[in-house]
């Protein structure tokens, strides 16, 4: 296994996780219908962008096929003190789950931040997915809860912050 910073020939396969690990972990949660709309070549033109413009990081194993992602900057709704930096998304594929990825995934958009400056990172979980759990257990704590629409489906969304990236950036 591998971690390393994306380059535009990877949004294939970034778009390919987001999308598969979409349907995975938010079937029963997000509308069947928004899932299967989801087109892996629009996807993919929106990471070939994303890699260029922010901080990608892909997951891949010893075959070179991506099978997680992560990528971060600068905390987007301004309104939450002493936060400046977000972890925007990290997706997994399910059968690599569980297994420590996650975690390594997290570090180089932390890293990132400490980098440019930044001092502190949230983040953004829907209320329902089971990750706010993995947020918790790197020591995320609970900082807000806002109303999101997808589909037409309400739904809640929790942020978790770190109001120290030191905790994210060391080893171990």
């Amino acid at each position: 296994m591998n971690i390393r910073k994306a380059t535009e020939q990877d949004a294939p396969g970034i778009a390919r996780v987001h999308i598969d690990s979409w349907r995975t972990t938010y079937k029963g949660i997000v509308p069947d219908d928004f899932l299967d709309s989801l087109n892996y070549e629009d996807r993919t033109k929106r990471w070939e962008q994303n890699v260029r413009e922010s901080n990608v990081y892909v997951a891949e194993n010893d075959t070179g096929k991506i099978f997680g992602f992560s990528t971060g900057g600068k905390e987007r709704e301004e309104k939450y003190g002493g936060y400046d930096g977000e972890l925007y998304a990290i997706y997994i594929l399910e059968e690599y789950q569980g297994k420590g990825i996650g975690k390594k995934l997290v570090k180089p958009v932390a890293d990132e931040l400490s980098k440019a400056g930044f001092n502190s990172m949230l983040v953004w979980v829907l209320e329902e997915n089971d990750a706010k759990y993995f947020y918790e257990k790197l020591g995320g704590k609970y900082i807000d809860t806002a109303d999101i629409t997808i589909d037409g489906a309400e739904l809640k969304e929790m942020a978790y912050g770190w109001p120290d990236l030191n905790v994210l950036t060391k080893e171990g």
